[in-house]
């Protein structure tokens, strides 16, 4: 068809919208102005004047939509001067939007009036998206129209809540049960207390919990699954209900004992878990092997691995699940080489592991430095696609190699990763840091932020030790800025290594003012405020302090105690000195290696040559340290010679000398000028030990080759410590 055919095509080079509804003969003359019979509103911009449907029919003209021609001459007979009612029409304010059916159904879904299982179905796949907004909007919709929504659609819903731990939706959605008239129904109160537990409001569901029938376990799974998840605070609160369960003769079942155990695992409540045990074993569940795992979680964190052992030689058929529960609870107490040991264990039995095992077994393996190992698992990964694209695997991985000392391995893994993750940056970045590279460390957050990544919690308190190494108090307080902007200064550990780091700068007075601010303390931030007036010199603020703490809810742990033997020692304050000692023994803190040895050492600087070596003699295995301790507290007193026989002594009984044991020797032999044994002592420690000499080992003994006249030789140890440092 050509233009001549067609009438509006014919004229629809001359004719526009604007010319349409705006006649030539008066608007394009310069002179003519709108009266005020013509226009209610002052016309201030001919943007104002807009095409719209409504322009199209202001002269209440039909809509010819199946006829084109009625359309066109339509247009023909149109008035050349716009009317009243035309410019009412375009310039009166809008009306407020209606609810329409268009609203409750986003994203172009179709209108399902007459099938209103269509409509659930719409509504459960958008819970299914997590798009919980579009799916209330619908429920809105369905409300004003009086469709009732079924219980399983809520229930698809009220899962959704429980997934994204969105508290507010899952009140609205409680509201639209209640106006369905499902408020009482069991099912749905049963999911509506698991969905307030997960959200953390335990008033809520306690709330909706009362109005359920008290014999169904359901409901009380859910009260009790709500207090194990809300961690040990909530721990007599979980041992109440399930008393209460008990009481009115509810019949528990398998989920209910293992919320139950899972709860005195958290709370190290070992004597319930016993009895929880006899109850499984009267109940004839002990078989279960849910049951038998949370049993063998439970024994390991309350530090039980002997009865560990034996829920799990009980276990006849294994799965992966138990296998991971054994390597996890060796991990989380530190027995390394046992975790080890059943993960052989476990590939002999043809159990290979999966992504939890391996999350679990990397950091074991870095802690002792099994690189072979590592890289037999590392090759497990790669041989497994699916696990090599996990995130946290990847993660684990570079954190291993790191741990191991073997950067290079590391950073391959990273920098051959697809999709880096801050999870990934804060590995390589606790990497660099673990092995002595601050610089890239440091460095390492602004190539993380360039990418795209933004530091988390985790990553904060991961650099924040790296600027009070390198005494980079500039970056420590871009950092605290950054920190505070983010709001993660309510995070007790960011706070605590703030402190740190201001102290490690020689800014007492920022690390006091954190202190201060803190509204929730722990044991780690009272020691770590402690240790910040030690560095710096304030001893007797540092004792302040543990006073205080004292006074607190928080009792001093085996970490502050020994920070305070140092102190009573450097101050020579032996009263206080016996007081701090006699707590060490009412905690029975005496068996732990770093407390013996400042307590044998704080003897030493007191003189009491006799308490320090019946402290010494009082320990059961005698380790590095103490044996360190008691060498020092000799070479304190001048005993010298005893000293360094001591050191002798501890070699004959198969201990190792560490780095700490040889700079204590090598600072005796310069006091007592005794530089042959100085010289015997370093061999030892270079040659047999393997042990790289530091710079102050070097200091040490060229001072003593100098003072006693043997400069030769204190010109060539000169010259060894210019080629390996």
């Amino acid at each position: 068809m050509n233009a001549v055919d067609n009438p509006l095509l014919s004229t629809s080079a001359h004719l526009s919208p604007k010319t349409l509804l705006i006649p030539s003969n008066s608007f394009n003359n310069s002179n003519f102005k709108p009266s005020s019979t013509r226009l209610k509103t002052p016309l201030k911009s001919p943007k104002n004047l807009t095409f719209s449907e409504k322009d199209a029919q202001a002269l209440s003209i039909p809509l010819h939509s199946n006829n084109p021609h009625a359309i066109y001459s339509d247009i023909q007979t149109t008035p050349s001067k716009p009317t009243k009612t035309q410019f009412r029409t375009r310039l009166k304010s809008p009306k407020k939007k209606p609810f329409l059916e268009r609203d409750a159904f986003p994203m172009s879904l179709p209108l399902h009036t007459k099938n209103p299982h269509a409509i659930y179905s719409d509504i459960q796949r958008f819970a299914r998206q997590g798009m919980l907004n579009e799916a209330l909007t619908i429920l809105d919709y369905c409300d004003q129209q009086g469709i009732p929504v079924n219980s399983t659609t809520f229930s698809s819903l009220i899962r959704a809540c429980v997934i994204s731990k969105s508290l507010t939706h899952g009140k609205q959605i409680h509201v639209h049960i209640r106006v369905n008239g499902l408020e009482n129904n069991e099912f749905l109160r049963t999911k509506l207390v698991h969905m307030y537990t997960s959200c953390g409001s335990l008033e809520d569901a306690r709330e909706v919990f009362d109005g359920v029938s008290p014999k169904s376990v359901y409901p009380w799974n859910a009260l009790l699954r709500g207090n194990v998840i809300s961690g040990r605070r909530h721990y007599m609160q979980a041992l109440s209900t399930f008393s209460e369960m008990r009481e009115l003769g509810v019949e528990l079942n398998v989920y209910s004992f293992s919320c139950m155990i899972k709860s005195f695992a958290g709370a190290r409540a070992f004597r319930q878990g016993l009895k929880a045990h006899a109850l499984l074993i009267k109940n004839g569940l002990v078989d279960s092997a849910i049951l038998r795992t949370s049993l063998i979680d439970m024994y390991f964190k309350c530090g039980k691995i002997k009865l560990a052992r034996l829920v799990f030689e009980e276990i006849v058929q294994r799965d992966i699940v138990v296998w991971g529960a054994m390597i996890a609870g060796f991990g989380h107490n530190r027995l390394q080489r046992e975790a080890l040991e059943y993960l052989r264990w476990m590939r002999r039995e043809g159990i290979s592991p999966n992504s939890v095992v391996l999350t679990t077994i990397l950091p074991v393996i870095g802690e002792v430095g099994a690189w072979k190992l590592g890289r037999e698992v590392h090759a497990h990964v790669v041989k497994t696609k699916s696990y090599s694209k996990q995130q946290f695997i990847q993660s684990a991985l570079i954190d291993m190699y790191c741990k191991c000392g073997d950067m290079a391995s590391g950073r391959q893994v990273f920098y051959a990763s697809t999709v880096r993750t801050a999870v990934s940056w804060t590995a390589l970045m606790s990497g660099y840091a673990s092995n002595g590279r601050l610089d890239q460390a440091l460095r390492s957050i602004a190539w993380m932020q360039q990418e795209g990544f933004k530091p988390d919690v985790v990553t904060v308190a991961t650099v924040l030790p790296v600027c009070a190494g390198l005494r980079a108090l500039r970056h420590g307080k871009e950092i605290h800025c950054y920190a505070v902007k983010n709001e993660f200064l309510p995070n007790i550990s960011i706070a605590t290594s703030l402190m740190v780091m201001y102290s490690k700068c020689e800014n007492i007075g920022y690390s006091l003012k954190i202190f201060d601010g803190m509204d929730r303390r722990n044991v780690i931030s009272w020691t770590a405020m402690i240790d910040s007036f030690v560095e710096n010199g304030f001893l007797h603020e540092a004792l302040g302090v543990f006073r205080s703490m004292q006074l607190s809810k928080h009792r001093p742990d085996s970490v502050a105690m020994a920070r305070i033997l140092s102190i009573c020692g450097e101050l020579e304050n032996l009263k206080l000195g016996k007081e701090i000692h006699g707590q060490i023994l009412k905690k029975d803190f005496e068996s732990i290696p770093f407390v013996s040895a400042e307590i044998i050492k704080m003897y030493g600087k007191f003189g009491a040559i006799t308490k320090a070596k019946l402290a010494f003699k009082a320990i059961p295995a005698k380790g590095s340290m103490a044996w360190t301790a008691i060498i020092e507290a000799y070479g304190y007193n001048g005993l010298y010679q005893d000293a360094i026989n001591l050191f002798h002594q501890m070699r004959s009984d198969g201990l190792t000398p560490n780095l700490y044991t040889f700079k204590a020797i090598l600072s005796i032999c310069e006091r007592a000028e005794l530089a042959d044994d100085a010289c015997l002592i370093f061999n030892l420690m270079t040659r047999r030990y393997r042990i790289k000499a530091s710079g102050e080992h070097y200091s040490s003994i060229i001072e003593l080759l100098n003072r006693v006249g043997r400069t030769e030789d204190a010109q060539r140890f000169i010259q060894m410590r210019s080629v390996l440092l």
